[in-house]
């Protein structure tokens, strides 16, 4: 697709980290990047002008299953595409909702057409197969979508690994050719991201990264990771995959994480990212500092008059006294501020990333650099 455009700009020599750009319909995306995840068309408590403007954010994540739901194909078509409706300018990203059918368990049946669910929201019935999910990102009118797969939950028997990973390559074959015959609606082009599955299983991490290596996408997606398996294995799935993805092709690992998942996901050739953390941890009080991890509710901050984040807020601006209060008294603001800082901190950091690998300093600073973000404050 002429709209899509990945350019690799710099290899680090120490491990396989990168610097590149990826062009799509609404703007260049600098990688790696971290998207922060919009489910329902909103980071929550941020607004889009803000998102783009303070926190620096390029590109958002919404989910297929979500919007389905609620506001529904339907009101999407009539806004105008999902870029209109939650007025954000920049590149957009949909998860297929592959994702939801592994969290949703109780309320869900996997069979060869598709999945059977319940709505979490008003336990209403629905069946979602691989061209309907395509058809509900077509009314998204996302500019990167994902194919509809299966994440097996962890553990898993390798038996029932090996068949979930057969049957989302079978989905995904039933996605592309959706596809390919039908069109956008909205005057833009989408790229269809599949998705490696394959559990903890290298043998099947190996097969399934190869078969859709295969295909001529624009992007691939790595899934299936950070549902529970111990760190050192996801890096191991990681390593495998990366190896085996098209070294000019985007790599995005879905819903990773925290700083040091992060950086560690860039050592190994990752080039996009999302996760809700920063978002959900901010809503607890849980903030990412450049030394390390703290709760603001803690009496230790009640007296600290420190700016809480210069280079968004100013050296005059909101203090850690401050935003303590805020959650002691139960202000709303109290999220909105907490949740500013913690994405403003995650895009500083990939910024820092590239600015490193750029620099040729980045096998180097990334192990120190990692050490400190996972100190706690407390």
């Amino acid at each position: 697709m002429d709209d899509f455009k990945f350019t690799l700009i710099r290899e680090d020599s120490g491990t396989r980290a990168r610097v590149g750009c990826l062009e799509t319909p609404h703007g260049r995306i600098e990688t790696p990047v971290f998207m922060p995840v919009g489910t329902v068309a909103t980071v929550k408590s941020v607004r889009a002008e803000d998102l783009h403007h303070q926190v620096k954010a390029r590109i958002v994540l919404a989910n297929t299953y979500h919007l389905y739901l609620r506001p529904g194909p339907e009101i999407l078509e009539k806004a105008g595409g999902i870029h209109r409706f939650m007025n954000w300018k920049a590149p957009v990203l949909t998860d297929s909702g592959g994702y939801q059918v592994y969290s949703l368990a109780e309320k869900r049946t996997i069979t060869e057409e598709g999945v059977h669910f319940q709505s979490h929201i008003d336990g209403s019935k629905h069946f979602f197969t691989p061209e309907k999910v395509i058809d509900i990102q077509r009314s998204i009118g996302a500019d990167i979508i994902m194919a509809f797969d299966e994440c097996p939950p962890y553990p898993c028997t390798e038996s029932y690994a090996r068949q979930s990973v057969e049957r989302t390559h079978r989905w995904l074959e039933r996605c592309w050719d959706r596809l390919v015959g039908t069109r956008p609606l909205y005057g833009h082009p989408q790229a269809l991201f599949p998705i490696a599955q394959g559990a903890v299983y290298p043998e099947l991490r190996e097969a399934s990264a190869r078969f859709v290596a295969a295909l001529n996408a624009v992007g691939y997606a790595i899934g299936g990771l950070a549902v529970g398996e111990p760190e050192d294995t996801m890096y191991a799935m990681l390593d495998i995959v990366t190896d085996i993805l098209p070294r000019q092709k985007p790599r995005y690992l879905m819903g990773v994480g925290t700083p040091s998942n992060i950086l560690e996901a860039v050592a190994r050739g990752v080039d996009m990212m999302d996760c809700v953390m920063p978002t959900r941890n901010a809503r607890h009080g849980m903030l990412f500092t450049w030394e390390g991890m703290l709760q603001i509710k803690n009496a230790r901050w009640q007296a600290c008059f420190e700016p809480l984040n210069p280079d968004l807020f100013g050296e005059d601006g909101y203090t850690f006294a401050y935003l303590h209060h805020l959650f002691r008294a139960g202000e709303l603001l109290a999220f909105q501020l907490a949740t500013l800082h913690n994405l403003h901190f995650y895009i500083s950091l990939m910024q820092k990333i590239r600015e490193n690998i750029a620099e040729g300093t980045f096998s180097t600073w990334y192990p120190e650099i990692k050490k400190r973000l996972e100190r706690r404050r407390n």
